[in-house]
């Protein structure tokens, strides 16, 4: 029995609560799991889980094991980083990432990336919904606003600024907004993952902030289907300015409110608390913070971190 791979096992079944979850992660059969469980559970004389049809639940002593096994593969993890070729990064880097972000901001640097990092094998998650690093068993996760879980370190990496845009066939038969209190008059599409919902918030020209509450006819959970939908004339939506690119100055859309700018947002980059950061993590944040640092769309060079 190799029983630090058994207890790494142990470990992500107890973070993840489930056994086929940890066989797929591992590349492996739910049997082989939990032979290694039993395996481990023969060896200390101890039930460490207690299984039924809808859950795993640690015993007491299990507890106890879980508590004392995470010290021990974080070191483990740090003990091989600090010698040899474990000092270069290398291995599986998982990556969750907002679907648009993802698809816009980080694939075009993908391929950079690997050449440098030729020992990393990249696994990027594109979903929209909330990531729990631990559960998912993710590395990283790219956020875009404001990050206050005590739980993660977390890297501000870049900046979403934000416009107030439209198609320009939307205005074909009504007037464009000239203040963010006349958003209340037309369709608003809601983008229903932004933290304050449909309260839209403005920087003023004159300093300081407002904010209204918007209404429309659309609400998604996605950024690629509000682009679609803003192009196809749907309504106006408050959107990072990466989102549409060159488009914002093509005839196709009109950028409206240029004197009340949306808030703009922070990107971050975070990771799970620990003694130890692996290099492939390290080595990821670093390159993607250079590489924001010039790029128009999401740069933070030059400007006041306030996250």
């Amino acid at each position: 029995m190799d029983r630090l791979d058994c207890i790494q096992s142990f470990v992500r079944v107890v973070e993840t609560g489930s056994f086929s979850a940890v066989a797929r992660e591992r590349d492996t059969t739910q049997p082989t799991i939990s032979k290694q469980i039993a395996a481990l559970e023969d060896y200390l004389d101890v039930q460490l889980l207690t299984r039924s049809t809808r859950k795993l639940q640690l015993t007491q002593e299990g507890e106890r094991f879980f508590e004392h096994c995470q010290g021990v593969l974080e070191a483990a993890a740090e003990a091989e980083a600090s010698v040899g070729q474990r000092q270069k990064p290398i291995g599986t880097l998982r990556v969750s990432c907002p679907v648009a972000f993802g698809q816009i901001q980080v694939m075009p640097y993908v391929k950079g990336f690997l050449a440098r990092y030729p020992n990393i094998r990249l696994d990027l998650s594109l979903s929209d919904r909330f990531v729990d690093l631990v559960e998912d068993g993710t590395d990283i996760a790219i956020r875009i606003g404001q990050v206050n879980d005590p739980a993660l370190i977390v890297h501000r990496i870049g900046l979403t600024r934000r416009v107030t845009v439209a198609a320009k066939s939307y205005f074909c038969d009504r007037s464009e907004p000239q203040t963010p209190d006349e958003l209340v008059e037309h369709n608003c599409i809601v983008y229903t993952r932004l933290a304050t919902g449909n309260e839209w918030h403005f920087q003023c020209p004159t300093g300081g902030t407002t904010q209204v509450v918007v209404r429309g006819n659309l609400q998604v959970d996605n950024s690629s289907a509000i682009r679609e939908a803003v192009l196809s004339g749907v309504g106006i939506a408050v959107c990072p300015v990466w989102l549409f690119g060159e488009l914002l100055t093509s005839n196709c859309l009109s950028v409206i409110l240029k004197d009340y700018q949306p808030i703009p947002l922070p990107i971050h980059a975070v990771y799970r608390r620990g003694r130890f950061i692996p290099a492939k993590v390290r080595c990821f944040i670093e390159y993607l913070t250079n590489e924001f640092k010039l790029d128009p769309w999401v740069s933070d060079y030059g400007i006041k971190q306030s996250a």
